[in-house]
C-alpha cells in the first residue's frame, strides 16, 4: 500500500510559495483537497463565491485537473476523505480566525481517533498569529510597537515549491468517502470583478513593483490607479505576503516601506482577532458599549439611503456605488464613508461591517470588522473620538479635480472640477439627493455622545 497524504487547500489557492507541498512531497501520493464548507458558504456575498470558484477553477487546471471538491462540515467530510483514500496524513496551513481554529480542532481530534494526524505548516500570514509578543509574553495592543516588533522577528523566504515532487491522485481513484461535487458555477452578481486566481495575482503584484515607488504620493488618491489591488488574492492566498515582503526587501524607497507596513497592518488586525476573538462581533475597547446610536425607523432608513450611495455627499455616495460595481473600494474611501455612517448618521459601526462582508470582494474578517473599529473610535490604534471626516474637505483633498466622484456618481458629471463635492452651490442637478444631515451639526452631535463614553469611563 503506498504512503498516502491528503492537501486539504483552505486559504492557499496557489502552487507557488506553497510549504503543504513540500510536506506532501514525503508521501509516494498525495489528494488536493478542497471542502465547500456551508458555514463559510453561507455568509459570504456572490462575489465573494464567484471569485472563489474562479480561484478553485484555475487551481484545479494547475494541478491537472485533480483536484477533489466535497461539500460539507469539514469536521465530519475530511476525515472521511482521508479514511477513503488511506492517507495517514493531512497538510494544511494553519487557521488562526475564530471559526477556522475551532473546526481544526474538531477535525483534529476526529483524525486522531482514526489515527491519524492533522499537520499544520505555514499560515495566511509572514508571521504567524501569537507569535509576536512583547518582551513579558503579553500580546501587542498598539500598531506601532507591533510592527517594529514583526520586523524584528522576520520572516521565512518563500518556499520553494519547484522543489517538492509531489504525485497527484487522481480523485476518482478514491474507494468511498464523500461524494465529489463540481466546482459551482458562478454566482449572479452585478459587479465587475478581478480576475481570479494565481496567475493574475502574479501579474498585478508585478504591475503595481512598477509604481510601487510612488505609492506613498498615490495610495490616497482613489481619483489614481495608485493601490496595488491585491487585497482579494490575499485574502484567498493566490499569493502570500512572503513572496510580497521578499520583492519589497529589494526596494529601498520610502514607499515601497509604507506598502510593507500596510502588510504589517494586516498582520497585526490577524493577531488580534485571534487574541481577542470576540472582537469580530463586539466592541474592543468595551466601554464603547455606552456609546448611544441611533434606532429605529429613521436609523434603518438613514442606512438604506448610506447603502444605496444616496446621501447627498458626493463623496460618499462615489465610494458606496464603486462598492456596488466593483465590489471593492479604494481605502481613502472606506475610511470616509465608514465615519459618515458612524459619526454623521450615529450608526452602529457593525451595521457598516456586515454591509462590506456581504459586498466585498476582498472580504477578511480581522481587517474589515477591526478596520471599521478603528474608525469608530472602540479597536486597537483607534482613530480619535473626536476626528470625525468632513466628507467635502475629504473629497475636495483626495479627489480635487472631482475626477472619482464623476466616475461613479453620473448625476453630477455636468459640474466640472471639485465644485463636483458642493453641488448644492451650483445646483443640485435633477434626480441627485440634497445633503440628508448637516455635518457640522452631526459632528457636535458625535462629539456629545463620545462624551458620554469620557465620563462612562471615570
Amino acid at each position: 500500500m503506498p504512503d498516502r497524504s491528503v492537501v486539504w487547500f483552505r486559504r492557499d489557492l496557489r502552487v507557488a510559495d506553497q510549504p503543504t507541498f513540500l510536506a506532501a512531497a514525503d508521501s509516494d501520493e498525495a489528494l488536493a483537497l478542497f471542502v465547500l464548507d456551508p458555514a463559510l458558504i453561507a455568509p459570504s456575498g456572490g462575489a465573494r463565491l464567484t471569485f472563489l470558484y474562479g480561484c478553485l477553477r484555475e487551481l484545479s487546471a494547475a494541478l491537472g485537473d485533480r483536484l477533489l471538491v466535497v461539500k460539507g462540515d469539514p469536521v465530519d467530510v475530511v476525515p472521511r476523505v482521508a479514511e477513503a483514500v488511506s492517507a495517514s496524513v493531512v497538510h494544511v496551513a494553519a487557521d488562526f480566525g475564530p471559526y477556522g481554529a475551532k473546526r481544526d480542532e474538531g477535525v483534529e481530534k476526529a483524525l486522531a481517533d482514526a489515527g491519524r494526524e492533522l499537520h499544520r505548516i505555514g499560515s495566511p500570514y509572514a508571521v504567524a498569529p501569537g507569535r509576536v509578543v512583547k518582551s513579558d509574553g503579553d500580546p501587542f495592543k498598539v500598531f506601532s510597537p507591533f510592527r517594529r516588533a514583526w520586523a524584528d522577528h522576520g520572516w521565512r523566504d518563500p518556499a520553494d515549491t519547484s522543489a517538492a515532487t509531489v504525485t497527484w491522485m487522481d480523485p476518482s481513484d478514491k474507494d468511498g468517502g464523500p461524494r465529489a461535487v463540481r466546482i459551482p458555477d458562478d454566482v449572479a452578481v452585478d459587479a465587475e470583478l478581478p480576475e481570479p486566481g494565481e496567475r493574475a495575482a502574479r501579474a498585478a503584484w508585478q504591475d503595481f513593483l512598477d509604481i510601487v515607488d510612488e505609492y506613498g504620493d498615490t495610495r490616497d488618491r482613489p481619483d489614481r490607479p495608485g493601490t496595488s489591488r491585491l487585497s482579494q488574492y490575499l485574502k484567498y492566498g493566490c499569493i502570500h505576503p512572503r513572496t510580497i515582503l521578499a520583492d519589497l526587501a529589494q526596494r529601498r524607497s520610502e514607499s515601497a516601506n509604507t506598502y510593507r507596513t500596510e502588510i504589517a497592518w494586516r498582520e497585526f488586525y490577524a493577531d488580534i482577532l485571534f487574541q481577542r476573538p470576540d472582537s469580530a462581533r463586539r466592541n474592543y475597547d468595551r466601554s464603547f458599549d455606552a456609546l448611544p446610536v441611533a434606532t429605529g425607523k429613521e436609523a434603518d432608513a438613514a442606512f438604506e439611503a448610506w447603502k444605496e450611495g444616496r446621501t447627498g455627499f458626493p463623496i460618499v455616495d462615489a465610494g458606496m456605488r464603486q462598492l456596488r460595481a466593483e465590489a471593492w473600494m479604494h481605502n481613502r474611501v472606506r475610511m470616509i464613508v465608514a465615519s459618515f455612517l458612524v459619526k454623521d448618521l450615529h450608526l452602529p459601526w457593525w451595521w457598516g461591517a456586515r454591509h462590506f462582508m456581504q459586498l466585498l470582494v476582498d472580504g477578511d474578517l480581522a481587517s474589515n470588522q477591526h478596520g471599521w473599529q478603528w474608525t469608530a473610535g472602540s479597536g486597537t490604534d483607534a482613530s480619535p473620538y473626536f476626528r470625525v471626516f468632513n466628507p467635502i474637505t475629504q473629497g475636495e483633498r483626495f479627489d480635487p479635480n472631482g475626477d472619482y466622484v464623476r466616475k461613479y456618481v453620473p448625476e453630477l458629471r455636468g459640474i466640472e472640477g471639485k465644485a463636483v463635492h458642493q453641488p448644492w452651490k451650483v445646483g443640485v442637478p435633477e434626480g441627485y439627493p440634497e445633503p440628508m444631515v448637516d455635518h457640522k451639526a452631526e459632528r457636535q452631535e458625535a462629539l456629545d455622545r463620545y462624551e458620554q463614553v469620557k465620563n462612562a469611563r471615570r
